[in-house]
């Protein structure tokens, strides 16, 4: 039973096409589209009941251009229907073009229907679908095992998807007798059948049905027409105009024309067929308007369209069909839809007339069918038959199962034999014939050297490609899975078409082909792995596989059916049934071959690779749009493989870039009405070459990017500065055939000027490997020189050549790299742009900044290395100043850059920089006295020193604390405290007592000092740590030194003696206390213990009794004794030089002049000796004073007393008899020796060893 009918069924339709001999026509069709409107989308699932088996169908209507199906009118008996009623053949939506087509064209099939509904319905094509055909295809194939009837189809493969057609070989003949193409075919085919068998005319009889049908037709939507006579000249025109519209296939594309007209023909088809189906879902530009369709609008409209009046999604059993109808349905009956049939009485329906009604009842999902009888014309009666009762009607009783299984196994053959897309294959059967072969035409005409477009199929299947191809693109944006199968669809389309006939479809199928390759996020993410996951046997990777894997089914096909056929037939079948009895046995057949179950897209991790792909196909694509210009020779080109060498000129070099820029940011306005000029190369603004240009051009230029970015990341600053220069040729190219700029592009032209900046900075920076920069910078391949010389049709691509070219000087570099990011800059801001905000702006303006600080630093260095190189210290010179101004400027301006994205971070690193340089200008301002020693501390030095410090205070204030940058923050920190000790140093050193008093001096001295003090951070653990004790220790050194000095010199005032002599010992024990910790400065702790000794005997000195004078000479002696930290460092550091010179190796290694100075140790030992000359005539002067103090005392001496002198007179008389000749080594561990006498004597009378 019919289940699951249970809502009004939309409009649907079948033709009935051909008939076999024998069987009565029903439904036919013409050329005439119905209106365009969508059907009702129904689905219906039907389980038609067979004996024990059931077979299952179901149906959803994709389109529909007839209305809602109208009652049927019931025909009075002995109506007559030979005479037309009143409405016959007028056009009537009801009949759609079944009506009308009857004596009108030929009832067959169009050779294309398929691909008309394929380009409708593209999302169903290459994995949803499993056939598309028309309805009559469908039902002849699964009536091979009942009909002796020839069978002639052209079967192509999309995917998992066939396309069947009918492939009417003698009209093809026919036809192409005129140009002469086929012949290799033609005898190929009368090898193949029986000569005798010719296509049968039709008789009288069979017009005369057909008329009847049609009248029947008009008469059931019209019940109360008047009958008109048909007079003879009417029948005679239906004859003539059968004879006339017979002819449905197409001749080899060229339009019906004379021999002399038809090379215009082709090319007018050329133009009109790529303009009709390329780059549509691409690229988003309209379609081509008012050009020619791909045939002739006329009566033998043979075109791509799809004329069906319904579009079925029909589901028999697993099959997925999508099939064309044009059955007219009308309401009536016990069910919303029933189909109409016209039957002679005294003629019995057979089987194959049964199972044509039963299948198109199954497409159409109509539950009901309505049989008129007639006899001579005249109505006898009408009969309701029900579609599940259909098979067991009298004399054409037919299984269900049966019908299921031809279906399956015919679908499971042909999926696994025509296993090539973009191969035509014709499935053949000879009239009367048992046998049924498969052959591939493309491989035949190929074999037959004929050219591959002399085969009609071959551009519908290119463009059906294409267009599957196309539809998968938009998916692929999701999803990257379908990449494999588009590029697999896409390298079949390319390979089937001539590059001369269509080069438009070449050039955006190539561009597609680039469009699959990511260029800006790595390979294995949205489902990489599944992309490399399996092989294809269309992936072009495995092609000679493929071909052998293909042969081996060949042979084992032709081994088991041998015997049926010819042997020399059946070597040129791809596959063969050997009897069609073999179609009715369930899964005799089965889908061995897996079209393309997973296809392998190259996915590489090699970026390079990436883009050298997409470089390959857009070098493909352009050659495609410049063929279909001009001939090469017509050009005022270049030789393709010779370089074009771009030299920068340093004249007016300055100004290029911005001039670029103002060029650029013209484009952006919106273009002209009357910018219709053609190109340079002669190609028309608007016309598909210019915009295919436009998209090549800047998918090269972003392929070029890429390489230029990932050979920036390697070091490779050489060849990215190649790429990104042909970067900016293409894009050159692209503003010379552009209109006006999008700004997208604008915002990828930013970028490009970005990072070619970066790579200037790094040959700047890199001046060392400069011979390799320019070997890697010259290299050029194949590929990019005939890429530039399709760039070099449409522009000379000088406009970026300054910011390209390899300069060989680091200002110049530099100076080129801002240029560049100030031209990406003003980009960025542009009117164009401005309202596109981004994060490109502020990482274009950090690297305006970071350029700016580049060039501020190049040219403080250049000043400071002139200032070095002068022999004499002279004035400053002009040159210096100009130095400084420009450092100055840059600095200023790159702390604006900084300022302006908030990164205090580097803002305060310029602050820190202009300081420095503020420094190297107080440097260059030091005066020179008359016999070459340095002058007293100038103003100038002065004003550059403070203001030093200024750009340091305001670069902590920019760094808030400590925090937000420690590294950042430590540097500023040791430069502020460093610029306030050097500046007190040379206030010191080098007192400008002309100008100031002795006190303001130490007033300004002391109030520098304290504050480098106070930047010199003792408690923070870092690398610096060391650095900071050692100059917090010499700060108070020298203020100690100062103190000292003061107490000396400072007569009357006993108040301030007693202030200076204090604060002289609280920084002389600060800075032992700090050097004791150094272990890296004996000297300096040497020193600072010798002037403490010092200033305690001067302090001795101005005292009258015995007792203060023996106290001062002991606190001094106890003083002394420290030195014998600060001798025992020195034995240790010349202990290790020792050892290293006993080396020999390491004696030759060291074999240097510092050696002699002791800077191997870090021990200066002229320092040493020079100490040690001052150590000994004070330790002696000491010990022979207190000797002296203690000998002459009045007082008993104590016990300890006379053991302390006992020990100084030891001391003092192993000091006198030192050999002064002796080794410095030798000499301080006698030192070490004797004051290790006085401390362990000191420690035994409990005594401490400080006292001052």
């Amino acid at each position: 039973m019919l289940e699951g009918v249970n809502s009004r069924l939309s409009s649907m339709s079948s033709s009935a096409g051909d008939r076999e001999p024998g069987i009565p026509l029903d439904n036919v069709k013409e050329d005439i589209g119905g209106p365009t409107c969508s059907g009702d989308y129904s689905r219906h699932d039907n389980a038609i009941c067979s004996g024990d088996s059931e077979v299952k169908s179901s149906a959803v209507v994709k389109y529909s251009a007839a209305p809602p199906p109208a009652t049927y009118a019931l025909l009075q008996e002995k109506t007559d229907l030979k005479l037309p009623p009143a409405n016959w053949l007028r056009e009537n939506p009801q009949l759609g073009t079944a009506g009308t087509t009857v004596l009108g064209s030929s009832s067959k099939s169009k050779p294309f229907s398929s691909f008309g509904m394929a380009y409708d319905f593209i999302d169903c094509i290459g994995d949803d679908v499993d056939v598309v055909s028309d309805s009559e295809n469908i039902k002849k194939l699964l009536k091979i095992p009942y009909s002796k009837s020839h069978v002639s189809m052209a079967v192509h493969r999309v995917g998992r998807t066939l396309l069947l057609d009918e492939l009417d070989i003698q009209e093809l003949f026919r036809r192409s007798s005129q140009t002469g193409d086929w012949t290799w075919l033609k005898e190929f085919y009368q090898r193949l059948i029986d000569q005798k068998w010719q296509r049968k005319k039709k008789s009288k009889e069979n017009w005369y049905q057909k008329a009847i049908l049609s009248k029947f037709l008009y008469y059931s939507i019209n019940g109360d027409g008047a009958a008109e006579p048909v007079s003879d000249m009417n029948e005679g025109e239906e004859e003539n105009g059968a004879e006339e519209y017979s002819s449905s296939w197409p001749t080899t594309f060229t339009s019906a024309t004379s021999d002399a007209e038809e090379p215009d023909a082709s090319k007018q088809e050329s133009v009109s067929v790529d303009s009709k189906f390329a780059l549509d879902p691409v690229m988003s530009v309209p379609k081509e308007q008012n050009l020619p369709t791909l045939f002739n609008e006329g009566e033998n409209s043979q075109g791509l369209r799809n004329d069906f009046v319904r579009n079925i999604m029909w589901t028999f059993e697993d099959i997925h069909m999508l099939v064309g109808s044009n059955m007219p349905i009308f309401g009536g009956g016990r069910y919303p839809a029933v189909s109409l049939r016209l039957r002679d009485n005294n003629k019995p329906i057979n089987i194959l007339t049964g199972i044509d009604y039963w299948l198109d009842n199954l497409m159409c999902n109509v539950p009901e069918l309505v049989m008129c009888f007639h006899v001579n014309g005249i109505v006898q009666k009408y009969e309701m038959i029900k579609t599940e009762d259909i098979p067991h009607l009298e004399n054409s009783t037919f299984s269900t199962r049966v019908v299921k299984d031809i279906a399956q196994n015919i679908l499971s053959f042909l999926k696994s034999n025509c296993t090539k897309e973009g191969h035509t294959y014709w499935l053949f059967k000879a009239s009367g014939s048992d046998i049924v072969k498969l052959y591939d035409l493309t491989t035949l005409c190929e074999e037959a050297e004929e050219e591959k477009y002399q085969n009609p199929f071959t551009l519908p299947v290119a463009v059906l490609l294409y267009k599957v191809a196309s539809n998968l693109m938009l998916k692929a944006r999701q999803n990257r899975k379908h990449n494999g199968t588009i590029r697999t669809l896409l390298l079949n389309c390319v390979k089937l078409l001539d590059q001369e006939r269509h080069p438009q479809i070449i050039a955006s199928a190539h561009y597609m082909l680039s469009e699959l390759f990511q260029l800006d996020e790595p390979p294995g993410e949205d489902g990489g792995e599944s992309l490399r996951a399996g092989g294809s046997e269309d992936s072009y990777s495995d092609e000679d596989g493929e071909e052998e894997e293909e042969d081996l089914t060949e042979d084992d096909e032709n081994d088991s059916y041998s015997n049926c056929s010819r042997p020399q037939d059946d070597s040129k079948a791809v596959a063969v049934i050997r009897s069609v009895g073999e179609l009715s046995v369930p899964e005799k057949y089965t889908s061995t071959h897996q079209i393309r179950p997973s296809s392998a897209f190259p996915v590489s991790q090699d970026k390079e690779e990436r883009c050298r792909h997409v470089l390959s196909y857009v070098l493909k694509g352009l050659k495609a749009v410049d063929g279909s210009i001009k001939k090469e020779s017509d050009l005022p080109s270049a030789d393709p493989n010779t370089p074009i060498p771009l030299k920068y000129e340093d004249v007016g070099a300055n100004s290029a870039p911005e001039k670029d820029i103002s060029l650029l940011l013209e484009r952006v306005e919106p273009v002209q009405s009357d910018q219709k000029h053609p190109t340079r190369s002669g190609m028309i603004p608007g016309s598909w070459q210019h915009r295919m240009k436009l998209q090549l051009f800047l998918k090269a230029s972003k392929a070029y990017y890429v390489l230029s970015d990932a050979a920036t990341n390697l070091l490779k600053y050489g060849r990215a500065l190649r790429y990104i220069k042909l970067s900016l040729q293409c894009y050159d190219a692209y503003c010379s055939v552009s209109g006006a700029l999008h700004p997208q592009v604008l915002h990828f032209h930013s970028q490009c000027l970005s990072l070619c900046g970066d790579i200037q900075l790094m040959l700047a920076q890199n001046a060392n490997n400069r011979a390799a920069y320019l070997e890697e910078y010259s290299y050029q391949t194949k590929e990019d020189q005939e890429l530039l010389h399709s760039l070099h049709r449409e522009s000379s691509c000088q406009a970026f050549s300054m910011a390209t070219d390899l300069a060989m000087d680091p200002e110049y570099q530099l100076f080129v790299s801002s240029k560049c990011y100030e031209a990406a800059y003003e980009l960025l801001v542009s009117e164009a742009l401005k309202d596109h905000t981004s994060d490109q702006l502020s990482q274009v303006l950090k690297r305006l900044g970071n350029i700016r600080n580049e060039m501020g630093v190049y040219y403080m260095n250049q000043a400071a290395a002139m200032q070095t190189e002068k022999e004499v210290k002279k004035s400053v010179s002009t040159a210096e100043q100009e130095l400084w101004k420009k450092s100055f400027a840059f600095f200023e301006k790159g702390m604006k850059d900084f300022e302006a994205i908030g990164d205090s971070t580097n803002t305060a690193l310029l602050l820190c920089n202009t300081g420095r340089l503020m420094r190297i200008c107080s440097q260059a301002h030091c005066t020179i006295s008359t016999n070459d020693s340095r002058g007293e501390f100038s103003p100038e030095e002065a004003l550059y020193y403070n203001k030093a410090i200024d750009y340091y205070l305001r670069a902590m204030k920019a760094l808030g604390s400590r925090e937000n940058h420690s590294a950042v923050w430590d540097s500023v920190n040791w430069e502020l405290s460093t610029t306030y000790f050097t500046l007190a140093t040379l206030l010191q050193d080098y007192a400008p007592l002309s100008r100031k008093a002795q006190e303001q001096i130490e007033r300004e001295v002391t109030e520098a000092m304290m504050k480098s003090l106070k930047y010199c951070d003792l408690q923070t653990e870092s690398a610096r740590q060391p650095l900071y004790q050692y100059r917090a220790a010499t700060i108070h050194h020298r203020l100690a030194s100062m103190y000292h000095s003061c107490f000396r010199n400072q007569v009357g005032d006993e108040h301030l003696r007693k202030q200076h002599r204090s604060l002289a010992e609280l920084h002389y024990s600060k800075a032992v206390s700090l050097f004791l910790s150094l272990t890296d400065a004996p000297c300096e702790l040497l020193r600072t213990l010798l002037e403490r000794v010092a200033f305690a005997e001067f302090t001795m000195a101005g005292q009258s009794s015995s007792v203060a004078k023996l106290k001062s000479l002991t606190g001094a002696m106890d003083i002394m004794t420290e030195t014998r930290h600060a001798f025992q460092l020195i034995s240790k550091e010349l202990l290790e030089e020792q050892e290293v010179s006993c080396d020999p190796p390491a004696a030759e290694s060291a074999d240097s002049p510092d050696v002699a100075s002791g800077s191997m140790s870090g021990l200066d030992l002229q320092e040493v000796i020079k100490l040690i000359s001052v150590f000994e005539p004070s330790f002696s002067f000491l010990l022979l004073q207190v000797i002296k103090l203690m000998t002459t005392t009045k007082r008993k001496p104590s016990n300890k007393d006379e053991e302390m002198l006992k020990t100084y007179k030891n001391v003092y008389s192993k000091l006198l008899r030192a050999e002064k000749n002796a080794p410095l080594l030798s000499r301080v561990e006698l030192y070490i020796d004797l004051l290790q006498q006085l401390t362990t004597q000191a420690g035994s009378d409990g005594s401490g060893t400080q006292k001052s």
